[in-house]
């Protein structure tokens, strides 16, 4: 049987390929007797050959040519081995690539049968050469790889058209991770970046990053931050997620690579080494982390942990893996900076000088995301060093208000955070040096905000009396701005839905969500789901470390439709917004302006009745599915007509947000001002 035939791709995938929505190929199911039958799945989420699906989508005029990137990815995800191992197979394919591309055209020359009885061998060599042996990562056997040869004879083309291995790995573990969000824990780039900063700066000077680890590695994300390491140590409990970490480290750079499976708490793979620095996010709220086992480990010199206090147990083992002055950056959540049960271990780690800076986060950094979490950083005591007399705080909450993991603004939370840990001043409000003695009570609340300055929310007597002018413009021009309701006169139109629109040229539709930020270009901006909702500017950031992948730009003119919520939302891009890239969970749909006019098709499609009937309910998520939305059949004149009552309804909408956040920032600050006595009652 032919790889084509072995690999499965559900609806989904078939979807993907074809350019269209789930509900037209359950269509296709039912209307066409000659559709491939399931092969696999389940009967509500059935698989099919990858192979005879393409053949018929060829076969019905709907697919010209499959795009290389999504063919592999197809051969991929419907690997027979599962989707990690075929994963773990290309990688090792990739590694051999970058590392002896010669080799490998020799190889690539060779008839599939023969290539299978010798890869195996070729790949053993390159893999014991880069990771020694023992190592995360095994050889596939030349029964794995029979059926495998066509996805990385297809995985070597990709590499090819993606500008190398490393690019080609990214791309499908990015893939990977995208098609399982809940299996993985990320952290997300620029946050690794930032951890890895801080331990370059905590630094002695004339110390660089050489070896560096983390015991609790996940999918390699932190160790991918540091800059020109020479030896990367990475371990983890999922012997799958320590192979494609090794393979994604050794893929990005030459460091020396010693990746373990092994539960780091309980049976560390690296109990001597003496590290430069350790990075981590450790699993938070573990009660199984060993307590019970390891009451006498010599790891813990400040303190025994207890039951509930795993996160001190993975600060402590960090401490333990680092040279004397080597830095370690730990994320945590915040209940560890002020639980009764960890306050002596704070406390000695503050004696001792081996806590340095706890720096707060905003909610949305990292998962889980509704929580703001904390950055540890801490330096293993030792030689000469005395310990120092002060302990940085860092709260950055206050910089991004109400904002989620689209809108960060990183490279301000950077260069806040990096200016305040070089002693480059700036607000108490935000950061602060206070004396170790001073932390030293009862509780040893080591919580950021507790020692800073908190801000005024709405500022002083005469920025309150502008914000105040500010309402009462507004205020008048809403008034101006609200509509009269009209009767109508007319009965029932003739309607068409946006799918029979699409299909006739009239309107194209591009869903948002794909796209990386490209090495060295300019950054694009990203219109988020949150900035939709609320009418505000692109405020998101395309993603990096992957392959380049162009996004989807919005143009002036464009209407973008949230697709998720169930809630009636619709925006016209305007010329401040145009040139954004398209963010996730979202759908462009862009008009021929001679056939369509977008205020008028934005209109139609806010409608209650017509969301409720276009949408589905099947899951704990309503979700939108935009081709069934409708719309009246009207001459282009009477859409403008329609339109311009649209849009005023728009400006309308838009003159009550403003009224709506000056009156919460004028009411918040009067409350603020009498409060703390810099506003007198009038």
């Amino acid at each position: 049987m032919p790889e084509e035939s072995a690999t499965e791709v559900t609806a989904a995938g078939i979807a993907r390929l074809a350019g269209v929505g789930r509900a037209a190929v359950s269509n296709w199911r039912r209307r066409h007797a000659d559709f491939p039958r399931p092969v696999g799945g389940t009967e509500t989420s059935p698989s099919f050959a990858l192979g005879e699906v393409e053949q018929w989508l060829r076969d019905q005029g709907k697919l010209a040519e499959v795009p290389l990137r999504e063919r592999v990815w197809q051969q991929l995800s419907g690997h027979p081995a599962g989707t990690v191992a075929a994963l773990v197979h290309t990688g090792c394919l990739l590694l051999l690539l970058r590392e002896r591309p010669r080799a490998w055209v020799a190889l690539a020359a060779l008839p599939d049968d023969r290539l299978a009885g010798v890869l195996p061998e070729a790949l053993e060599e390159v893999l014991t050469g880069r990771f020694g042996l023992p190592r995360a990562v095994r050889t596939p056997t030349a029964a794995e790889t029979v059926p495998a040869v066509p996805l990385l004879r297809a995985a070597a083309e990709l590499s090819a058209e993606l500008g190398g291995a490393r690019q080609a790995f990214e791309f499908l573990l990015g893939r990977h991770l995208d098609a399982n969000p809940r299996q993985y824990t990320l952290t997300p780039p620029p946050l690794a970046e930032l951890m890895a900063e801080l331990a370059a700066a905590a630094a002695p000077e004339g110390h660089p990053l050489a070896t560096v680890v983390d015991p609790a590695s996940g999918t390699g994300g932190l160790l991918r931050a540091v800059p020109h390491p020479t030896a990367l140590y990475a371990q983890d409990t999922d012997p799958d997620l320590a192979a494609l970490t090794a393979l994604r480290l050794a893929l990005h750079g030459d460091a020396d690579i010693r990746s373990a499976t092994a539960d780091t708490l309980r049976a560390d793979a690296f109990p001597r080494l003496a590290a430069d620095a350790v990075l981590c996010h450790p699993p938070f709220n573990e009660r199984t982390w060993g307590h019970d086992e390891l009451a006498y480990d010599p790891r813990w010199e400040y303190g025994f942990p207890a039951r509930t206090e795993s996160e001190l147990a993975w600060v402590q083992h960090a401490l333990a893996r680092l040279r004397d002055g080597g830095t370690a950056v730990l994320l945590m959540p915040p209940a560890v900076a002020s639980r009764r049960s960890g306050r002596r271990i704070r406390a000695d780690l503050l004696r001792r000088g081996a806590l340095r800076a706890v720096i707060a986060l905003p909610a949305g950094a990292a998962p889980p995301y509704g929580i703001p979490l904390h950055l540890w950083v801490l330096v293993r005591p030792g030689g000469d060093q005395r310990p120092p007399a002060e302990t940085l705080f860092v709260d950055t909450a206050g910089l991004v208000p109400d904002a989620g993991r689209d809108k960060l603004p990183w490279p301000t939370l950077r260069n806040t955070v990096l200016d305040a840990w070089a002693g480059r001043g700036g607000e108490e409000s935000v950061a602060r040096a206070v004396p170790v003695i001073e932390l030293l009570d009862d509780e040893v609340d080591l919580a950021p905000a507790r020692y800073l300055t908190a801000p005024a929310a709405g500022g002083t007597a005469p920025e309150l009396a502008t914000v105040r002018e500010r309402l009462d413009e507004t205020l008048r021009r809403t008034r101006g701005l609200a509509p009269t309701p009209v009767p109508a006169r007319s009965g029932p139109r003739p309607l068409t839905t946006v799918g029979e629109l699409a299909r006739t040229g009239a309107l194209q539709l591009r869903t948002g969500g794909s796209g990386t930020a490209p090495e060295g270009g300019d950054d694009v901006p990203v219109l988020t789901e949150h900035d939709v909702l609320s009418g505000g500017a692109p405020s998101g950031t395309l993603p990096g470390g992957g392959p380049a992948e162009e996004p989807v730009l919005v143009a002036e003119g464009d209407v973008v439709v949230p697709v998720l919520g169930g809630g009636s939302v619709t925006r016209v891009v305007d010329a401040a917004t145009a040139g954004a890239a398209l963010g996730r969970n979202l759908q462009l749909l862009r008009p021929d302006p001679a056939a369509l006019d977008p205020w008028f098709l934005a209109g139609f499609l806010r409608g209650t009745a017509n969301n409720r009937q276009a949408s589905s309910f099947a899951s704990t998520a309503t979700r939108l599915d935009v081709r069934r939305l409708q719309l009246p059949r009207l001459p282009l004149a009477d859409q403008r007509r329609h339109g311009a009552h649209f849009k005023s309804l728009a400006e309308f909408e838009e003159a009550l947000r403003l009224a709506a956040r000056l009156g919460e920032q004028l009411v918040q600050g009067l409350y603020d001002g009498l409060a703390d006595g810099s506003v007198e009652p009038g």
